[in-house]
C-alpha cells in the first residue's frame, strides 16, 4: 500500500495494523519520524511536487491519498496502481473556500474532476458533498484497477481449449 502525502501516518498505522505492508511517503521529515520502528511500514522522504517522480516504475496494491491534491502528478499516481489494485482518495473540493482552508483553487478539486482524472478505473464509491464536522467540501473516490481481459493478453499468456 503507498500512503501518499501522509503526514503523521493515521492511514498508514491503520493500514499496518490490518497487516497491510505500506510505504509511507511525504515531504515533511518530521511527520515521517513518528513513523519511525512501526511494524509494516516503510517511509520515505520525497518531493513530491518536483521534477523528480522517483516513485516511477513501482506498483502498489492499494493507494490512499486524503487531503492532498497536486494536479500534475495524477496521471503518475494512477500509473502506480497495480491492476485490481484500489484508490481511496479524498480531498476538499470546490466550495471549500466558503467556509475555510485551503481557499484557493489551486488546492481544490472542481465538480466531476475526480471522475474524470479516474476515467480508467472501476468507480466503486464516490462523493461529492459538504461535511459539517469539521465544515468542509470533499471529493471521494474508491476505484479499482481492471485486470487486463484474457483476449486482452498477450498469447503467450492466454491459455488453449486443451488447457
Amino acid at each position: 500500500m503507498l500512503d501518499l502525502a501522509c503526514g503523521s501516518g493515521r492511514h498508514s498505522r491503520l493500514l499496518a495494523e490490518k497487516n497491510h505492508p505500506v510505504l509511507a511517503v511525504d515531504r515533511n521529515s518530521l511527520a515521517l519520524a513518528g513513523l519511525a520502528g512501526v511494524k509494516g511500514i516503510e517511509t520515505r522522504l520525497l518531493e513530491l511536487e518536483g521534477e523528480d517522480w522517483s516513485l516511477a516504475g513501482e506498483t502498489f496494491a492499494g493507494i490512499v491519498v486524503t487531503n492532498y491534491l497536486w494536479r500534475p502528478r495524477f496521471a503518475d499516481l494512477l500509473a502506480l496502481l497495480a491492476p485490481g489494485g484500489v484508490l481511496i482518495y479524498e480531498t476538499f473540493a470546490a466550495g471549500n473556500e466558503t467556509v475555510g482552508r485551503p481557499a484557493r483553487p489551486d488546492f481544490l478539486l472542481r465538480p466531476g474532476e475526480l471522475l474524470q482524472a479516474c476515467a480508467d478505473l472501476h468507480t466503486v464509491a464516490y462523493e461529492n458533498g459538504f461535511l459539517d464536522t469539521p465544515e468542509r467540501f470533499v471529493l471521494r473516490i474508491v476505484a479499482v484497477r481492471k485486470r487486463p481481459s484474457a483476449d486482452a493478453l498477450p498469447a503467450r499468456f492466454a491459455l488453449d481449449a486443451a488447457g
